[in-house]
């Protein structure tokens, strides 16, 4: 069953909205309880071993959002993969069958509408700032920054990639409460393993310095990529 939205800025939406992107992405290995301290309470980290989660940066460009219901937008995601407190999970395992679901820990856009976009209707951290996208090649490289002061620098090469569907979910807070949105890929995309061809540095802005005093590997675990549409659904509650 569909529901209608109208967020801040007027533009009304259709859920699930449905959206097409590009993406290219990069997962790095990270301390556990650095990650865990940027954690909602009713969320747990998931990696490769007990004491070693891991930390997803996405850079997205959108090329539709619904109907055309707001113009594109460029978008860099920084997720914590993780499930529910008390969900048991296996390492590595369980991070590789979904290494970009998890707790939306930021997520900088271009646009005003974009932002109110994912806060109105889901309590995404989305802020606008300034993003400088380029593509050379199969390496996708982004600059953060917001007030003038660099939030992050991510560059990443993308993978090949082959027809998939999948599907997965996203964790946010609104009012207070924790809320998981089911989403669901069609296209292409791909993932290649243990690759130095991704890299992410942290700047001077508040979000950039403290995601600073989290210990990532300078290896990336795994680097993805994707041309596709997907879904994103009403936030369900959870429990915690």
């Amino acid at each position: 069953m569909s529901e209608s939205i109208t967020v801040s800025t007027g533009h009304t939406f259709e859920l699930p909205v449905s959206l097409s992107a590009t993406i290219a992405g990069a997962v790095f290995p990270a301390d556990r309880d650095d990650l865990l301290g940027l954690l909602p309470v009713g969320l747990q980290p998931v990696g490769m071993r007990s004491d070693r989660a891991a930390l997803t940066v996405l850079i997205v460009r959108y090329d539709r959002v619904g109907d055309e219901t707001i113009s594109s937008y460029d978008e860099v995601g920084v997720l914590i993969p993780a499930v529910e407190a008390g969900r048991r999970t296996v390492p590595f395992v369980s991070l590789l069958r979904r290494p970009v679901s998890g707790y939306v820990y930021t997520l900088p856009v271009t646009t005003e509408p974009a932002r109110a976009f994912g806060v109105d209707i889901w309590g995404y951290p989305k802020l606008v700032v300034n993003i400088d996208v380029t593509d050379d090649g199969r390496t996708r490289t982004a600059r953060v920054t917001a007030d003038g002061t660099e939030l992050l620098t991510a560059s990443i090469q993308r993978p090949p990639t082959v027809p998939i569907r999948f599907s997965g979910y996203n964790f946010t807070e609104s009012d207070g409460e924790l809320l998981r949105e089911p989403t669901a890929l069609r296209g292409r995309a791909g993932a290649w393993p243990a690759s130095s061809r991704a890299s992410v540095s942290f700047g001077d802005h508040s979000i950039g310095q403290r995601l600073s005093d989290v210990e990532l590997g300078d290896r990336a675990v795994l680097r993805l990529a994707a041309d596709c549409a997907f879904t994103i659904g009403p936030g369900e509650p959870v429990d915690r």
